[in-house]
């Protein structure tokens, strides 16, 4: 995830060589290349020799096989690559779609918290009235017993208020945690552009 893949597909392409470049769960990165084997020996002693600063390679090992002619280009592969531009489309409005989502969201942790502060002023009510009450407590214990239950509702009510809320926040830190994500992706992308950009002189 340093770019080392586009370093590989821009040496590949200057060497005329097809193939792809991959990485693994271990941290090595695969390449498969086809092409006059003068021109892969040029191109691994291109890597060798240039490493960029930003990655380290430890050790090359190789392994020659028939020519097969399976490959029309270089390309970098893996999960985190587009290999479309209509997966980039799809990224990218699954992007919208979460944040149209964290928005409903929001609205509606806004009304309940509105809900939340009407139900804490009735209750501050009610427990003013039971004060006011205590003076006549024999003549109005039916009432403040109902009152109580009243204020018991509402706190349970209000508790899972909190319970959904909560639910929410940690919803909201899955799409941030996943912004992040698109953000680098976005980050890759724009330099694989630049580097072709740079490549094609444009």
């Amino acid at each position: 995830m340093v770019g080392f893949r586009t370093f590989i597909k821009n040496a590949a392409d200057s060497f005329g060589l097809k193939g792809f470049a991959e990485n693994l769960p271990d941290g090595d990165v695969k390449i498969v290349c086809e092409g006059e084997k003068d021109k892969i020996t040029e191109f691994i002693d291109y890597i060798k020799q240039n490493t960029p600063s930003f990655a380290a390679i430890e050790n090359i090992t190789m392994e020659y096989e028939s020519y097969r002619g399976e490959f029309t280009t270089f390309e970098r592969r893996g999960t985190d690559v587009p290999r479309e531009e209509g997966e980039i489309l799809t990224v990218l409005k699954s992007f919208d779609a979460k944040a149209e989502k964290m928005v409903v969201i929001l609205s509606a942790m806004n009304e309940k918290l509105g809900r939340i502060d009407e139900r804490q002023d009735k209750t501050v009510e009610i427990l003013e009235d039971v004060k006011e009450d205590t003076s006549a407590m024999r003549e109005k214990q039916d009432k403040t017993l109902e009152k109580q239950d009243r204020t018991i509702g509402i706190l349970e009510d209000m508790r899972a208020d909190m319970g959904e809320i909560t639910n929410a926040l940690t919803f909201l830190k899955e799409i941030h945690r996943e912004t992040v994500e698109l953000r680098e992706k976005y980050e890759l992308l724009s330099r694989d552009v630049e580097a072709i950009k740079m490549k094609m002189g444009v």
